[in-house]
């Protein structure tokens, strides 16, 4: 069974940065990506970032294009999302967890979340 746990997240002014990780086990690498969704106060969760199984594709939401960058390790399995640039906007919680990423489809389970707060 795959696990996924995210680390990193915390309270940032706007215009910081932040390094989220993602550290993964039981998960087959084959065929599907990992990614990022986030889910704001209120509102549905958003997927915001995702990377192919051999990291050669990466996708973003349009909003954070430009600001959030995507990679993995493999070998240490680890999949990290580093936001600059943080807006107000980009606060919510941030979850881990494997996809499709063409369309930001979730598969199987995914981590607990890491809460990311951007406020002055």
């Amino acid at each position: 069974q795959s696990q996924f746990v995210e680390s990193g997240g915390g309270l940032v002014q706007p215009g910081g940065s932040l390094r989220l990780s993602c550290a993964f086990s039981g998960f087959t690498l084959d065929y599907y990506g990992i990614g990022w969704f986030r889910q704001a106060p209120g509102k549905e969760y958003e997927g915001v970032s995702c990377i192919s199984s051999d990291a050669g594709s990466t996708y973003y939401a349009d909003s954070v294009k430009g600001r959030f960058t995507i990679s993995r390790d493999n070998a240490d399995k680890m999949v990290y999302l580093q936001m600059n640039s943080l807006k107000p906007e980009d606060t919510g919680v941030y979850y881990c967890g494997s996809m499709y990423c063409s369309g930001y489809v979730p598969v199987g389970s995914w981590g607990q979340g890491t809460q990311v707060t951007v406020s002055s």
